[in-house]
């Protein structure tokens, strides 16, 4: 059975969206650790309370989520995963990531996974994607073990920086990134736009 760390960050509106990805992890037969950023599960939003999300992860997962630096330290030298989900990944740590910033939970948990040499697969959900953070992802993109689960732009009238990932392509990404490879194509339109 493979050994796989599911991180989440805070973007808020987007964790409904991976809670029936973490289900399907589990059915197929993966043991998944859980990890969040602190606001997760200490922050109450219009999106959700923090407390119901952590029990929502804890029972799908079984696990008891990692949630302090301290913790995700262990995924170096003491627990190896093979292979770390990131998502959803907020423009802020993907800006970390891209920079080598290790202050947070999932940078300790990723940097933990890459230093062993397992795949990290990033499912992004930023503001700024095709703004300030443009620079960023393509750097990610071209860095050894890191995979992109495809993604595009969500609601380009009203957010035309914003990018989402694809959640439903999660499994997909996964299986070629234990091969691996990345998926394509990586950039994946969401609605079919009307050009006026």
């Amino acid at each position: 059975m493979k050994k796989i760390g599911f991180a989440i960050t805070s973007s808020y509106c987007t964790i409904d969206k991976i809670l029936p990805q973490l289900i399907i992890l589990k059915e197929v037969g993966f043991d998944v650790i859980p990890i969040v950023s602190e606001g997760v599960i200490n922050n109450n939003t219009r999106f959700g309370n923090g407390n119901d999300f952590k029990e929502k992860i804890e029972q799908i997962t079984g696990h008891k989520i990692v949630s302090s630096i301290i913790e995700a330290e262990q995924f170096g030298p003491k627990i190896k995963l093979d292979l770390l989900v990131v998502a959803p990944a907020t423009g802020n740590f993907i800006a970390k990531l891209a920079n080598g910033i290790t202050d947070t939970t999932v940078t300790m948990a990723t940097k933990a996974t890459l230093r062993n040499g397992s795949p990290i697969v990033i499912g992004i959900s930023t503001n700024d994607g095709l703004g300030l953070n443009g620079k960023n992802i393509m750097n990610l993109l071209n860095t050894k073990n890191i995979y992109f689960i495809p993604f595009g732009q969500n609601n380009y009238e009203t957010k035309p920086n914003s990018l989402i990932a694809h959640y439903d392509l999660l499994y997909q990404t996964i299986e070629e990134a234990l091969k691996q490879k990345q998926i394509q194509p990586v950039l994946k339109e969401y609605n079919k736009v009307k050009v006026k």
